[in-house]
C-alpha cells in the first residue's frame, strides 16, 4: 500500500483586543491511500510520504470590538428588510386577489 499525506501550513497570528498576540500555525490534510506492488513503474513504491505545503502568506485576525451604533444600524437594516419583503408579499396578495375578483365578477372564474 502507499500512503500520501498531504499537509498544508499557513502562519496565522492573533491580535486579541488587549493587545495580546498568539502566533500559530493553521493546517490541513489530506490523505490518499492506493495499492502499488512496487513492480510496475507508474503505481508507485509502497511506503508512507508526507509532503509538506508551506504558504508564502501569513493570514493575521484581529479582534476589534464594534459601537452601539453598529450594531443599532445592523438592526434596523434587519427591520428594514423584513418590513420590505412584508410589503411585497402584501403587495402580491393584494393584487392577486383583486384579479380574481375581477374574474369572478366578470364570471370567468372557473
Amino acid at each position: 500500500m502507499m500512503y500520501q499525506y498531504f499537509v498544508k501550513i499557513v502562519p496565522t497570528i492573533y491580535v486579541k483586543t488587549d493587545g495580546e498576540v498568539v502566533k500559530t500555525n493553521q493546517f490541513s490534510v489530506t490523505r490518499h491511500e492506493k495499492v502499488a506492488n512496487g513492480l510496475i513503474g507508474d503505481q508507485g513504491l509502497p511506503g508512507v510520504f508526507v509532503l509538506y505545503e508551506l504558504s508564502p502568506m501569513m493570514v493575521k485576525f484581529t479582534e476589534k470590538q464594534r459601537s452601539f451604533t453598529h450594531f443599532l444600524t445592523g438592526v434596523c437594516a434587519i427591520i428594514g428588510g423584513v418590513f420590505t419583503v412584508a410589503g411585497l408579499i402584501d403587495s402580491f396578495i393584494y393584487h392577486s386577489a383583486r384579479v380574481i375578483q375581477k374574474k369572478i365578477e366578470l364570471g370567468k372564474a372557473s
